[in-house]
């Protein structure tokens, strides 16, 4: 986390991994603490964090002025998928804390005030009469791209304070979100017989008190409700999965790739629920805005570079393709990993194929933004596959790099090489642990054979 006064603040990938080393450190040393002790431990570390992320403003992003301006025009009875933020139309609804007056530079364009907003400020125009006008919101032309889980959720935070708090209220929200996805880390470590202390590897990472908490992304109330799909499918209630995963789903599009792994019990009820829910979920927004719902989705692809060569998506297909093979080729990758998904997920495993699922098609995809593993990191520690972590420091690294890197795309494909190959030393690892312990274990049952045998 980048704090006032940290030293690493210029080189913000070293404090990174220091924090994830102190992070690990103190995690070791919970190791000591009673077992009955531990649980408040953690959620009261997490608390402590989470107060000191929400102290200052977002660092590394600006999403949660769209959070809070979707909010706003909800509680004034429009869709946020009608309107762009510069419409004119909206201009009563418009905080100062979200946009203020510009002025026209010497070349005509827009300018802005430096320092105008605590995150960066966007300078653009009000729609129709051009109006030069400044703004906190990034992408202010095009209209909102989030489902409808999040825009009730921008709806409930935005709807208990008055506009003009700033962004607080979702610092908290993701703060109270982190505390709960913790709680049911607890949960689940519990039932599955593993060590609590694990769970501090959520709450008290580096990585979920900048994103999820300091920057207030959406993206642990989708992790949550993963997370709540699988305990779900564990106790074999398949319609409350589905349900929970339809909304995960409706929260950011991109939990889907979630999917093969929970379709090994019951699948058509869980299908059935997943679908309904999502449906259900989007029918007072269609009725309002129609095919408005999509958003900037397609633009977002295009802008992302998900629609077109060149960048780092679909990073390591870059490295042995060009031209239009990237997305071929990474499409097929995670077709084969969904399938070994489908073919070997068990309730024993469940844990350990949403983390390989969804670590490696972030992985394959390779987006530009760390937030979205978010939902990778409550599955790292449930399946203690901690050669996943790669792939969120990966994500780190390529978000953080333009600011401390002049090595451009080369050095991020080989930073997605190295998360690659942890991964695969994590495998190789663990398989030839199996294989000792396997041979130990027949060792021991075949010496009551050797010790009754003829002498």
């Amino acid at each position: 986390m980048v704090l006032p006064g940290n030293p690493f603040e210029s080189a913000p990938i070293v404090g990174t991994c220091l924090s994830w080393l102190v992070m690990a450190v103190a995690v070791r040393f919970l190791r000591h603490v009673p077992r009955r002790k531990v649980g408040a431990l953690i959620i009261t570390g997490t608390v402590l964090l989470g107060l000191i992320a929400v102290s200052a403003p977002p660092r590394t992003s600006n999403d949660a002025a769209r959070y809070a301006w979707d909010g706003i025009v909800q509680k004034s009875g429009k869709s946020p998928y009608a309107y762009v933020p510069v419409d004119e139309t909206l201009s009563s609804l418009r905080p100062e804390w979200l946009f203020a007056p510009g002025h026209s530079g010497t070349d005509g364009k827009p300018e802005c005030a430096k320092d105008l907003f605590v995150t960066e400020s966007v300078p653009t125009s009000s729609e129709p009469s051009g109006t030069p006008l400044c703004t906190a919101i990034n992408r202010p032309h095009v209209p909102t791209i989030y489902p409808p889980t999040a825009q009730i959720y921008f709806f409930g935070v935005q709807a208990a304070v008055p506009d003009s708090v700033g962004y607080f209220p979702f610092q908290l929200g993701g703060l109270l979100l982190s505390i709960a996805v913790q709680v049911m880390l607890l949960g689940a470590l519990a039932k599955r017989g593993l060590p609590l202390h694990l769970a501090a590897v959520w709450g008290w990472s580096p990585f979920v008190q900048l994103e999820a908490v300091n920057n207030a992304h959406v993206d642990p109330l989708g992790a949550g409700l993963m997370l709540a799909a699988g305990m779900f499918l564990l106790g074999d209630r398949p319609l409350r999965s589905g349900a929970a995963f339809g909304a995960a789903v409706a929260t950011k599009l991109i939990p889907v790739i979630a999917a093969p792994a929970l379709l090994f019990r019951r699948p058509v009820r869980f299908i059935a629920a997943a679908v309904l829910t999502f449906i259900l979920l989007y029918v007072p927004y269609l009725a309002v805005a129609g095919s408005g719902v999509l958003g900037f989705l397609p633009g977002y692809l295009k802008e992302e570079g998900y629609s077109q060569s060149g960048g780092v998506r679909f990073g390591l297909a870059q490295i042995v393709s060009a031209g239009v093979w990237p997305a071929v080729l990474s499409a097929a990758a995670i077709a084969v990993v969904a399938l070994g998904a489908l073919r070997q997920t068990r309730a024993g495993n469940l844990w350990e194929q949403q983390t390989v699922m969804i670590g490696l098609t972030l992985l394959v995809i390779s987006p530009n933004y760390p937030w979205y593993a978010l939902m990778l990191l409550p599955f790292i520690v449930l399946s203690r596959r901690w050669e996943y972590v790669g792939v969120i420091l990966a994500l780190d690294f390529i978000y953080m790099a333009p600011t401390v890197a002049p090595f451009g795309e080369p050095l991020n494909k080989t930073v997605l090489l190295l998360a690659a190959a942890s991964i695969g030393a994590g495998v190789w690892l663990r398989r030839r642990t199996e294989i000792r312990l396997s041979a130990v274990n027949g060792l021991r049952y075949q010496a009551p054979e050797h010790a009754l045998s003829p002498q």
